[in-house]
């Protein structure tokens, strides 16, 4: 099956309003960052990778080796909707979100206790550190 961007935008849109749960794996039940794009991912068959065990702080590093790892490494120049941000909060990678449209991210945000679609201001942008693409999306 060909796995598209907007496959993953109307995937991630459909984890929307997911409680926030750390570690969380289940839609419509709690999910966290990292378990909304392994979500997505299992749900398209890109990927049945996943890592458990982490902190409510992840190791940052060890989180930009798994995005490294696992998705392809892109520019800003190249990102799309269905990409993949990786924040730095604290001097640290910390977050994970998809980009819905150029300038609108999908992501489980512990302030909002909720996956929730808001806009890219400034600030975000400020805190990008990273962008990926999906294996396997065209």
């Amino acid at each position: 099956m060909k796995v598209t961007a907007d496959d993953v935008v109307r995937t991630a849109r459909s984890w929307l309003g997911t409680p926030y749960h750390h570690q969380g794996r289940l839609k419509g039940v709690g999910v966290d960052c990292a378990g909304l794009l392994v979500g997505v991912a299992q749900e398209l068959g890109l990927s049945d990778f996943d890592v458990m065990g982490y902190t409510m702080r992840p190791d940052g590093e060890s989180l930009r080796r798994h995005c490294d790892m696992q998705m392809k490494s892109i520019t800003r120049e190249e990102l799309a909707a269905g990409d993949v941000l990786l924040f730095t909060f604290d001097a640290h990678p910390g977050h994970l979100g998809i980009l819905s449209t150029p300038e609108h991210l999908i992501h489980a945000y512990l302030p909002r206790r909720k996956v929730v679609e808001h806009g890219m201001d400034a600030w975000w942008w400020a805190q990008a550190a990273g962008f990926y693409r999906f294996p396997g999306v065209h």
